[in-house]
């Protein structure tokens, strides 16, 4: 079971998004960075409610409605490799 959470279309134009989880409660998240890595897209945030250095990454996909949700990434390998994609966008290569 992937957490998923929806992306308010007119969230898309702010940095700041509010999440919510298959258990219907909200977070919300500022957007650190933005990557497309072979179509598809994906996105770093951290919660705005924490003071942390650390962010997620979530991978966008379209639903069976055709609205845009962000999902966690399941596999290891891609989640490794976009991870350090993002480690190099946020260190300046």
């Amino acid at each position: 079971m992937s957490d998923e959470k929806n992306i308010p279309e007119e969230s898309l134009d702010s940095e700041i998004f509010t999440l919510t989880d298959e258990d219907g409660n909200d977070s919300q998240f500022e957007l650190l960075g933005e990557l497309d890595d072979n179509g598809t897209r994906y996105m770093a945030m951290t919660p705005i409610d924490e003071e942390t250095d650390e962010y997620v990454i979530l991978k966008v996909t379209v639903d069976e409605n055709g609205e845009e949700i962000v999902v966690t990434i399941d596999d290891d390998d891609e989640f490794e490799r976009i991870a350090d994609a993002f480690d190099d966008i946020f260190a300046g290569e």
